[in-house]
């Protein structure tokens, strides 16, 4: 088989966020192991870091097409073997188009199909794997059958075991949960995104505060109105708030600390991978389901929305002082960090790229004639 020739379609921004471009980021990694050229196609808005990211690799971003007919045409001008999907704005014709015109087209979905028909689809999220846990691709087809993805035209990939994760994040998997370890004042780490779209940073450092234990805590910043937000936050007794940048040492203070909190989003499963103790915010509609799986089998600790958090009155009130009360039965409890350790490091090995990318090769083989 020649040099696979793949494209990946996402976008990111100060709106968009970058979870879908982090997740396709890991693809392209292991599709570059592999030999094979890659290409992104999309838009990057105002993310200096994210556009260096793709530069140190090599990895050209191009125009992203969004119509059916214009996805077809950048897959003729660039000769490719494969598409990746990775939208939840592209018009779901699209897929279907592509692999109508003989492009092995894999879809990345959150439970939702939108309609696409792919050759393969990969939901990465917690518990999609298993039968009758609601959380299966919602498709048309010829109905329900046996096993999750019944009714999708192609395969599906689905469960944590799948997970897309970086290089840096794969190097920093310590080999074992991390231990128990009590401290008089905790390492927090805050991040919500790779631009905090939904400006929860501020919110939870307020709720950080009001746990009134002392902690040496970290926010990441991805914008400079949210930092000028939690600049303005005022600190408690043994406490100190230093708000920082986004950065591509974020594994390393994930790692570091003795307590993440952060959004229900993909950095879930960077989070799992690395054996965090981590609490989580619900901060959009799309991560419901998601944070609910991982709440509820004790992967991570559950802070609730980020709009009952926000609220005004007494649901506000009550939303934000159960959070404090979360979390600083985290802050003064190492064995219930160490609980939520070992469950969510045993959870996500690192490893689902490869397993991803094997059964696009497997397909690919499969398709492509031999000769003799």
């Amino acid at each position: 088989m020649s040099t696979l020739r793949v494209g990946l379609r996402c976008d990111a921004g100060p709106k968009r966020g970058v979870g879908h471009l982090v997740r396709c980021l890991a693809l392209a990694e292991e599709f570059l192991a592999r030999g094979a050229h890659v290409a992104v196609f999309g838009t990057v808005e105002r993310l200096d870091w994210a556009t260096t990211e793709l530069t140190a690799r090599g990895i050209p971003l191009l125009p992203g097409p969004d119509s059916a007919a214009d996805l077809v045409d950048a897959a003729r001008r660039h000769e490719l073997d494969v598409f990746v999907l990775d939208s939840y704005e592209l018009d779901p014709a699209g897929a279907g188009a592509l692999r109508a015109a003989g492009v092995y087209t894999l879809a990345i979905i959150d439970g939702d199909s939108r309609g696409q028909v792919a050759d393969l689809y990969l939901d990465q999220n917690f518990g999609a794997e298993l039968p009758g846990s609601g959380s299966g691709p919602e498709v048309p087809g010829p109905g329900p059958g046996p096993g999750p993805g019944a009714g999708l035209p192609g395969r599906l990939l689905a469960g944590s075991g799948y997970a897309l994760l970086r290089d840096t994040v794969t190097r920093a998997r310590p080999p074992v949960a991390p231990p128990a370890a009590a401290v008089a004042r905790p390492r927090v780490l805050a991040f919500f995104g790779g631009t905090d779209a939904v400006g929860a940073a501020p919110v939870l450092t307020r709720v950080l505060v009001a746990t009134g234990h002392p902690m040496d805590l970290t926010v990441i910043v991805g914008r400079p109105e949210i930092e000028a937000e939690v600049e303005d936050v005022a600190p408690g007794r043994g406490q100190i708030i230093r708000p920082v940048p986004p950065t591509t040492s974020l594994p390393d203070l994930i790692t570091e600390a003795d307590l993440v909190v952060s959004a229900a989003g993909t950095s879930t499963w960077e989070l799992c991978c690395l054996g965090a103790p981590s609490a989580l915010v619900c901060v959009v509609d799309n991560q419901r389901e998601a944070y609910t799986r991982v709440v509820r089998h004790g992967l991570v600790a559950g802070l609730g929305e980020l709009p009952d958090l926000t609220a005004g009155g007494v649901t506000g009130r009550a939303a934000r002082a159960t959070a404090a009360r979360t979390l600083h039965g985290l802050l003064s409890s190492p064995q219930r960090r160490a609980t939520l350790a070992a469950r969510a490091w045993s959870t996500v090995d690192g490893q689902g790229r490869a397993r991803v990318v094997d059964a696009v090769f497997d397909a690919v083989r499969a398709a492509t004639p031999t000769n003799g």
